[in-house]
């Protein structure tokens, strides 16, 4: 008998292959549906002291960001850490069977879905009732609090003993296991280092479910590791933050520059010298009006009537903001520091405007914000931020084509920048930063407008952005994401570079079967069917 022709053989293959396919996805989609129905039934029978609620999980589809929403199965309100282990080690005794993943969330101030698991467990932070915050007063003084706890809260109780945490992030509604999971940074870093440099013990639920404390000398490559670790190791249920003398006041000021290179070096210095600010930070302003007016609603011109005369129309200029905390008792003392301070900068003389407010007003100056935000209903809508890492040595470059070519339009939202010390940060920890000594924070902290198709709106800041970032490549920059985002592992393998198997082996030993912070997007949890 001869062989049937050609002709007719691979049609009939393409079709039988076609079939098998469309045969072999149907029941792959069946079993993942199928999957996934069942598991509320199976997490209604976890034993816990709080609750899962499987109805109202819309709000855990959303973050600050506003800009993705992905639902979950159920989102976990937890009365004890043992609800939170429970529960992980119940899905890690489902194996790779089980599609469900988890996700911490805090305060939800996470940009881009970070703190969400599509069709898996969110876990509701602020819910986690632990031991009440124990402050230990002594030569090296601490506080004990919960991992859902905000850092607003920890400063209020805090300041009851005259102390308060070394380093703040500007915002302080935020929770501790959050801003730990990733850095926790503002103008005091440079000085103190940032918030994961101010730690000193630590209990974290891994992915299979175990509770670990954990210290620099205590399952240190944990401590180590969840510190900047994007939520990748363990999830953060206590915390040990280091405290310090709180002062009574600060005095507030802020100077403007136009010429970026003196506002550069001027920054540096204060980093540098010994005696200087408590606190410092730049920001960029870009064809502002009636800058200097503005201000006057919280700071007081050192020269009202040159102050008057300052014209900032169609101008980018560079501001200066700083801090000096001081006891009641030392105003005189704070007033010539300030002074001497002054006279080394190179400001436009006729901007220098000063406020003298309490340590708890400065601290949360960025809440009064919000609070007006919130009432114009300008709060919930998107945010597209940029926050990059840029080493000294390429910041001129940056500002260059950045603020003089990229960015011509008023910003809608702060654009911060400025230098901290490399000294001041472990490397044993998880985050990427540059290599050299002194590397630069900037912050496109940016709203969009709803429905706008302006400069202001969503689409037109995403392209800048992307703009930015692409000129960071292609010039070779050594810029390095602050709380960051890829689509893919390739690009996450290059934004830690050499830490890349570091990072790889310790999410190999504390969550192998990819069940914790599935919105990073790094790893991803494989499903076996059988």
């Amino acid at each position: 008998m001869g062989y049937p022709p050609a002709s007719f053989l691979r049609p009939n293959n393409i079709l039988l292959i076609r079939g098998f396919m469309i045969l072999f996805l149907s029941c792959v989609t069946i079993k993942i549906n199928l999957c996934f129905s069942s598991i509320p039934s199976t997490l209604k029978a976890i034993p816990l002291d709080g609750h899962f609620n499987f109805d109202e999980v819309h709000l855990a589809a959303r973050d600050f960001g506003n800009r993705y929403q992905f639902l979950p199965a159920a989102v976990l309100h937890p009365k004890s850490v043992s609800d939170i282990t429970t529960t992980i080690k119940h899905i890690w005794q489902m194996g790779p069977h089980s599609g469900l993943t988890v996700a911490a969330r805090g305060h939800g101030h996470s940009l881009q879905g970070q703190s969400q698991a599509h069709r898996g467990i969110v876990i509701n932070m602020e819910s986690l009732q632990g031991p009440d915050m124990q402050v230990s007063t002594g030569n090296s003084p601490y506080v004990d609090v919960s991992g859902g706890e905000l850092w607003i809260n920890i400063l209020h109780e805090s300041l009851k003993y005259g102390l308060a945490p070394k380093s703040w992030t500007d915002y302080l509604h935020l929770t501790v296991g959050g801003t730990l999971s990733n850095a926790g940074i503002s103008g005091q870093a440079f000085r103190h280092g940032p918030q994961i440099s101010n730690v000193h013990l630590l209990e974290v639920v891994t992915g299979k479910g175990e509770v670990v404390t954990c210290s620099e000398k205590q399952n240190g490559d944990l401590f180590h590791g969840v510190l900047g670790g994007l939520g990748q190791f363990g999830i953060i249920t206590r915390a040990r933050i280091l405290l310090e003398p709180a002062p009574d006041m600060v005095k507030w000021i802020r100077v403007l520059y136009s010429d970026f290179t003196t506002f550069a070096i001027d920054q540096e210095h204060l980093i540098s010298v010994e005696k200087t600010f408590d606190y410092v930070e730049g920001f960029v302003i870009i064809n502002r009006t009636g800058l200097l007016n503005n201000w006057r609603s919280s700071f007081n011109p050192q020269d009202p009537v040159q102050a008057s005369r300052f014209n900032s129309d169609g101008r980018t200029l560079f501001c200066l903001e700083l801090a000096k905390y001081f006891h009641l008792d030392e105003t005189e003392v704070a007033n010539q520091e300030i002074e001497n301070l002054l006279s080394q900068l190179g400001y436009i003389k006729s901007t220098l405007f000063q406020s003298e407010v309490t340590y708890l007003e400065f601290l949360d100056r960025v809440h009064v914000s919000e609070v007006k935000l919130r009432s114009k209903g300008l709060w919930e809508v998107p945010h597209p931020w940029l926050n990059l890492f840029i080493p000294k040595s390429k910041i001129h470059d940056f500002a260059d084509e950045v603020f003089g070519n990229i960015l011509t339009e008023t910003s809608n939202g702060p654009i911060l920048i400025y230098p901290v010390n490399k000294s001041k940060w472990d490397n044993r920890t998880s985050i990427v930063i540059p290599e050299e000594d002194i590397f630069y924070l900037v912050a496109f902290l940016t709203s969009a407008v709803p429905s706008s198709t302006g400069t202001d709106g969503l689409e037109h800041i995403l392209t800048q952005n992307k703009r930015i970032l692409e000129y960071c490549e292609t010039a070779h920059l050594g810029v390095k994401q602050y709380l960051p985002h890829y689509s893919t592992q390739e690009q996450w393998r290059a934004h830690f570079g050499p830490q890349w198997e570091v990072f790889v082996q310790r999410k190999s030993a504390y969550d192998p079967l990819a069940v914790l912070a599935p919105g990073q997007r790094i790893f991803q949890k494989a499903i076996m069917f059988s």
